[in-house]
């Protein structure tokens, strides 16, 4: 199914403080929310791959926003743009825009971060999916904060060989603005695990067989009251290139 054309289309959308966010949709029926991950795109995460395409041919309309700073979406330089949790606050001006009712939502990496964020402050889809993601992954965020910052200042000295190497190239095959990717690295605050064991919407918990990037997804789905796990091959980068994700992710939509 993956393999069917099906029409994307891509309009802009006000999001906080009416920075503009490229949309991404593909399909029709059922909505789905999909967010991407850290430095990436909506079309790296899901489109260059298939997974949307496999989802919307299962009967989904497929919605998917690049972040602020990332992909075709506006990176503001103004302080102000960026309140804690600014993303949070994007994606509920897409819902409101959308009018959004019954959905579901789905993140990978950020994305999973973020939508574990919203239904810790009350959002409820009717299912979600958490991939790339891992119970340490949503708090102590300082640590990995730091790491990137430290990507973003040492970025025309960082040789290969260093650990942050793979980091900053990807960043810079992105095209990532460094004056607004810092804005919105110290925009994120930690989720508090403790807020997410009485959220007893259907969960997947999707990683890489070889991803421990963001901790133990184990432990994330023993903390979530109505979740389960699911593995594709790869690594946390790697993981996104595989079909079975995509492949996973509709059947556990349509189950």
């Amino acid at each position: 199914m993956a393999s069917s054309p099906i029409d994307i289309t891509t309009h802009m959308v006000p999001g906080y403080r009416d920075a503009m966010l490229a949309v991404h949709e593909m399909g029709e029926g059922r909505p789905l929310l999909l967010l991407h991950g850290l430095f990436s795109n909506a079309h790296v995460n899901w489109i260059k791959f298939g997974h949307a395409a496999t989802i919307a041919a299962h009967g989904y309309r497929v919605i998917m926003p690049d972040f602020r700073v990332h992909g075709q979406s506006a990176a503001p330089h103004d302080p102000s743009d960026y309140p804690q949790d600014v993303l949070a606050q994007d994606v509920h001006a897409l819902i409101a825009h959308f009018e959004l009712i019954d959905f579901d939502l789905g993140g990978f990496s950020l994305g999973a971060r973020t939508s574990a964020l919203l239904l810790a402050k009350g959002l409820r889809p009717a299912r979600v999916i958490l991939a790339g993601m891992g119970l340490e992954g949503l708090s102590g965020w300082a640590k990995r904060r730091d790491f990137f910052l430290s990507v973003i200042a040492d970025r025309d000295t960082i040789k290969h060989g260093d650990p942050r190497w793979l980091s900053v190239q990807f960043m810079k095959t992105m095209k990532v603005d460094p004056i607004a990717a810092v804005l919105l690295l110290n925009s994120f605050g930690d989720v508090d695990p403790d807020t997410l064991r009485s959220v007893d919407v259907p969960t997947l918990v999707l990683c890489g067989s070889e991803d421990k990037d963001n901790g133990s997804p184990e432990a994330l789905v023993d903390l979530l009251p109505n979740a389960r796990l699911a593995e594709v091959p790869g690594t946390h980068m790697s993981s996104v290139t595989e079909k079975a994700l995509g492949e996973t992710m509709a059947a556990f939509l349509t189950a």
